[in-house]
């Protein structure tokens, strides 16, 4: 059984992902977290109380983290040096923080990626297939919807989306379009329009469920590995 930590426990992903992983018989809940000014820090959950001390991770196997940069670097660090694994969907990391998580892996083993639905990135995989065949004739934008509490614009998904399209194109991906309005779970395109036509590939989350679902699964997977830096396309196997 897989003993799992959940930071940022009482907000909408991480109550989501408490529920998912309380369901699963591979999972053992044994700490949840919150920041030190939480108004909740105390309460019980289950018999579990939640926390900001990151001690009380030493019993786990592994700890999912969906919070804010600033919350990650710290956790990140602490992980490394106790040997506890992670998955990691933060996003809006500046390149030092990218940087931090990459030296992490030296320690131990971690899932790293802007977005954990499955379906996404399938569509990683099919924009940078579509980049391969389309060529430089073709315009490339990206349009991307979320609720207005995201931080981050464009958002990690997004900037993720133009890698991919980088990979197979030597044009750069500069072209971004944002919104932030109402409680938008994540919509995310990519146009791709020549002269004579235009082909869309779109993803449209109906619910933040499928990033929860997405990151059980990594942490399933990242229990067969002691260290090394992973995505989601190791993870479902995407070549």
């Amino acid at each position: 059984m897989i003993r799992l930590a959940i930071t940022g426990s009482l907000g909408r992903m991480g109550q989501s992902i408490y529920r998912f992983a309380k369901e699963d018989k591979d999972f053992d809940i044994v700490a949840l977290l919150e920041k030190k000014d939480h108004p909740d820090i105390g309460k019980v959950v289950d018999g579990i109380d939640v926390t900001s001390h990151l001690d009380d991770l030493k019993n786990a196997d592994i700890l999912i983290d969906f919070t804010l940069p600033e919350s990650t670097m710290t956790n990140v660090s602490f992980c490394a040096e106790n040997n506890i694994k992670m998955v990691i969907g933060t996003t809006g990391l500046s390149e030092s923080g990218i940087k931090t998580i990459e030296n992490a892996a030296s320690k131990t083993a971690i899932v790293f990626s802007s977005n954990m639905s499955v379906g996404v990135n399938i569509v990683f995989k099919m924009a940078e297939e579509l980049s391969s065949r389309t060529g430089s004739e073709y315009k490339v934008r990206i349009t991307e919807a979320h609720h207005i509490h995201k931080k981050d614009a464009p958002s990690g998904t997004a900037k993720t989306l133009a890698q991919y399209v980088e990979k197979s194109n030597a044009k750069k991906v500069d072209d971004f379009n944002s919104v932030r309005e109402g409680e938008i779970v994540g919509d995310h395109d990519v146009i791709f329009e020549s002269d004579v036509d235009v082909i869309t590939i779109s993803h449209h989350a109906k619910t933040r469920d499928i990033f929860v679902q997405g990151s059980l699964v990594a942490a399933k997977f990242i229990m067969n590995h002691k260290t090394g830096l992973f995505n989601m396309h190791d993870v479902l196997g995407i070549k």
